[in-house]
């Protein structure tokens, strides 16, 4: 299928080809047939992306603060690795459609095969020929709506929610500055809820078109006749509530509204322009200042949007979905009109071409449709989802691996693309001799499209079920979200594939008990969990120096992890589980490694609210191991510093920079500045070998287990408040 994307580096607009995205339960797969673009947010976007890197990094002082943190944490060249991998990506366009269901998936009930629906969502309803959109960022289109006017259902959601916000009564008096495409909405919202609309805006065009669809008067910020309409709409007193619908850098907008804002008046802010309020001005009236999120509660809420949990509405009356709903209402009654907005309407296949008139002013428009081509009516491949998904024919012998030619590459296949696997495990991949990388498999169709086109893979697609199958593919890397890591690595153990999962293997017991009984089953025990901290050459090395015990060892690990921005998806415990379960075996395994045995029991004990966490594991040998994981340190202190100490000898490693051995010699690695190694490049290294050896895996299965075992106890030694012995301790 085709998607409009955008290289935020280098500003280059596309029509890429990219994989049809798969229909994933709790959604449904939307064939387009009108998407809007937003002249306001989309061409900010498109614009920002022309910029110099300089430019950039002034328009968003929070990315620049989110890298310094990154470099702080992880150095600088994994820092730009990460930061250029970002920014030379095709990123998507679009948020607001209209189109018809192709596909339901499943725990769907409201919809079917063919319905109409208006789409919502900068990740969901996107330039592109098809889009899966989750249960609560689609609405049905009311019978008779005709579905370019469906398409306007986003933007009619973001101006109904900045309506609410202001609350207006009947008979109110409100001005609106700004009459681009949310102002003019925001114009005939109010309109319809009987409140008297003046509008303020420099383009004498857009005052008229907003005088035609309700308001009692428009006019140049700079003009006499606004302050004149507004004095003789309300006696002098001031209007009851002000509309932010500008953009920009100019701070009059917020300066106007105190001007003729009444006392104790509503200043509401929707889009996105300078707000650096007049102190005086705004506590002698005592202003009340709102600002309106997007379409809606529900928005920026990963439960709400993509699990599809709905807010009560006893509690929260306008959710996203219900607004979405409610003004595609208004439009099939005709309390609002969007018709006259539309200045353009061009086919899907010009999007480039009117992306760029738009951007050198040679298209002036409110609003612009892109219209799509009707179906052929040929079956296009639509994708299983990643995990919801028939079962793979198991193997009916044991065999471990498929047979490999002699001095042919190993071919690989990635089944996820995101940060960690785009910045961390590929670009030492892509650099490997005697390496193929196959076919790259995502959930959603750009990510697999940006995979293919920088590191070379030959094919992109989200069916699953093709790799597994393809009796070609070598190994198969799962670097998805947690909560699909044991199934994903089960089914491809079954398929007869190596497999390389990054941690966590599980979640729970059970889990992790299907991935033992794959094993058992298929006769494959070809795994590799991503502890790539044991490969670290500074911490092999300090290893070495340190030598061989002869008494019991004491550890202490203090992981200074960090508070995680609001948002991510590591804090859906529900989903993904606990912050430590995802990550702590990272630093269970490199205990282990160091201690050259697995642990018998484990204790843990937590600050309130499991944010901290003290974790004890005790070895055979009577040797332990104490890891403080902490959220709450400071971000300039090295996220992670270990020290071990056994035999009248005593090893140091800060946060992979700098290790140091104390014994009868004392040994200090280089104090030049260094990267951090985290030994991922090792990893992949040993993990290579193995598969083109068909010799022995870099970690024994065994050790994989007992530090998935030992992260899971820390759930239950939090919930029992006492050692937890292990099972294989027993």
């Amino acid at each position: 299928m085709k998607q409009v994307v955008q290289n935020y580096k280098s500003g280059e607009l596309a029509v890429l080809d990219v994989p049809v995205p798969g229909c994933k339960p709790g959604g449904v797969l939307v064939r387009t047939a009108y998407s809007l673009i937003s002249t306001g947010t989309e061409m900010m976007k498109v614009s920002e992306a022309g910029m110099s890197m300089l430019g950039k990094a002034r328009s968003r002082p929070d990315q620049v603060a989110k890298v310094m943190q990154s470099v702080a944490t992880n150095g600088v060249p994994a820092t730009y690795r990460k930061v250029m991998g970002k920014l030379d990506s095709y990123t998507p366009l679009g948020y607001s459609l209209c189109g018809g269901v192709e596909q339901v998936g499943a725990g769907i009930d409201d919809v079917k095969v063919g319905d109409l629906v208006a789409c919502a969502g900068n990740e969901h309803a996107l330039h592109a020929e098809l889009n899966w959109v989750p249960k609560n960022l689609y609405a049905p289109v009311p019978d008779g709506l005709a579905p370019r006017h469906a398409a306007f259902g986003t933007v009619g959601s973001i101006a109904m929610q900045g309506v609410r916000q202001g609350e207006p009564q009947l008979g109110e008096v409100a001005l609106v500055i700004g009459l681009g495409l949310i102002g003019q909405l925001v114009v005939q919202l109010l309109a319809a809820s009987g409140v008297r609309v003046v509008g303020v805006d420099p383009d004498p065009v857009r005052c008229e078109l907003a005088e035609r669809l309700g308001a009692v008067a428009c006019g140049d910020p700079e003009s006499a006749a606004v302050e004149a309409s507004v004095a003789e709409l309300t006696g002098g007193h001031g209007v009851d509530q002000v509309y932010l619908a500008a953009g920009g850098g100019s701070n009059q907008p917020v300066e106007l509204a105190a001007r003729l804002c009444r006392d104790r008046g509503r200043v509401v802010d929707i889009g996105k322009c300078r707000l650096d309020l007049p102190w005086n001005a705004y506590y002698e009236k005592e202003l009340d200042v709102r600002f309106s999120r997007s379409y809606g509660p529900g928005r920026y809420d990963p439960e709400y949007e993509l699990e599809g949990r709905d807010y009560p509405i006893g509690y929260v009356r306008w959710t996203e979905r219900r607004n979405l709903a409610c003004f595609l209402d208004l439009l099939a009654r005709g309390s609002v009109d969007v018709e006259p907005l539309v200045s353009h309407v061009a086919d899907f296949d010009d999007a480039v071409e009117t992306y760029q008139r738009l951007k050198d002013g040679d298209l002036k428009a409110v609003a612009v449709l892109f219209r799509y081509p009707e179906p052929t009516g040929e079956a296009e491949e639509t994708a299983a989802p990643a995990v919801a998904v028939p079962e793979v024919k198991r193997p009916s012998g044991g065999a471990s691996a498929p047979a490999r030619a002699a001095n042919s590459p190993v071919r690989l296949a990635f089944v996820g693309a995101g940060n960690y696997a785009t910045s961390m495990l590929l670009p030492h991949l892509a650099q490997r001799d005697g390496v193929e990388l196959s076919t790259v498999v995502t959930t959603t169709a750009l990510s697999a499209a940006n995979a293919q086109r920088k590191f070379g893979f030959a094919e992109a697609t989200t069916d699953l079920d093709a790799v597994l199958g393809d009796k070609s593919i070598d190994a198969v890397f799962v670097v998805t979200r947690h909560s699909s890591h044991a199934e994903l690595t089960r089914r491809a153990l079954m398929a007869g594939k190596t497999v390389f999962v990054e941690k966590p293997l599980a979640l729970t017991e059970d889990e992790l008990a299907g991935v033992l009984a794959a094993v058992e089953e298929s006769g494959n025990d070809r795994l590799q969990v991503g502890f790539n901290r044991r490969f670290a050459p500074l911490l092999q090395e300090a290893k070495n120096r340190f030598g061989a015990r002869t008494g019991p060892a004491n550890l202490r690990y203090l992981v200074n992890a960090g508070r995680l921005q609001h948002g991510s998806w590591y804090l859906q415990q529900g989903t993904e589980g606990s912050r430590f379960a995802g990550e702590g075996g990272h630093f269970i395994d490199t205990a282990s490694w160091l201690l050259d045995a697995d642990p018998v029991s484990v204790y843990a004990t937590a600050t309130s609210g499991h944010e901290d966490l003290q974790v004890v594991l005790r070895y055979p040998d009577g040797s332990t191991a104490t890891i403080s994981y902490v959220t709450t340190g400071p971000s300039g202190f090295p996220k992670e510093t270990l020290d071990l100490v056994a035999d009248g000898r005593a090893l140091r490693l800060d946060d992979f920079v700098r290790a140091s051995v104390y014994g009868r010699k004392k040994w200090v690695s280089s104090r030049l500045p260094k990267a951090r190694d985290k030994g991922q490049n090792a990893e992949l290294a040993a993990f290579i070998k193995a598969v083109r050896t068909g010799g022995p895996m870099p970690v024994p299965l065994q050790s994989l287990v007992a530090t998935t075992a030992a992260t899971l106890a820390v759930q239950a030694g939090l919930a029992g408040g006492a050692p937890v012995t292990l099972a294989s301790a027993r």
